[in-house]
């Protein structure tokens, strides 16, 4: 699985769950030579506008990287810089109710993605949820993608490595869908363990 199909899946996702949605893939970000670019972003509104930035890594991602410092890193720059850029600004709403952004960092439901996040089990899960840009309430997520075949009906899902329930807990496998990629995915990865 590539990240372009990953992509094309959030993008259905957004314009299917929200009804006033825009959506832009490769958004880049510089803020005094700190450049990068997100996956997907994606702003909506609920009446209060909330934004997505996702990074996506799909297999060809996991086997290149130098391991997980390395993707925690990139995930990282996203959230410190995306918005000190003179392009992006997000600020207070008295309509918000919850977080204002949401920084996902979302695997591909594939054995080589479930090999890599087990063997990195530790790092990702010590991934603090809750963060603030400028006063703004954030939620960050290291997860798996979950219902990609209902993307297109808004209900693409994904399953949290970094809440409270971790990876590799009896609790995070019931929370697997019996007949999802992801479980076939677990259940072919080498080395996981429940």
């Amino acid at each position: 699985m590539r990240e372009d199909e990953l992509a094309t899946r959030v993008v259905e996702h957004f314009e299917a769950a929200f009804e006033r949605s825009a959506v832009r893939l490769e958004e880049p970000y510089d803020h005094y030579g700190n450049r990068g670019s997100v996956d997907v972003y994606a702003r909506v509104r609920t009446p209060a506008r909330v934004d997505y930035l996702v990074e996506l890594k799909a297999d060809p991602a996991v086997r290149i990287a130098g391991g997980a410092n390395e993707i925690l890193r990139q995930y990282r720059r996203m959230e410190r810089y995306f918005y000190k850029d003179d392009e992006h600004s997000i600020g207070p709403k008295l309509a918000r109710n919850g977080p204002g952004a949401h920084f996902l960092l979302l695997f591909a439901p594939t054995k080589s993605c479930v090999e890599h996040v087990n063997e990195h089990r530790t790092l990702y899960g010590s991934v603090e949820e809750d963060a603030a840009i400028d006063g703004v309430p954030a939620v960050r997520k290291v997860a798996f993608l979950t219902n990609l075949d209902a993307a297109n009906r808004g209900e693409l899902g994904f399953l949290s490595v970094n809440g409270d329930v971790p990876f590799g807990s009896e609790t995070f496998r019931r929370a697997v869908p019996s007949d999802s990629r992801l479980a076939s995915a677990l259940d072919a990865a080498d080395g996981v363990e429940f």
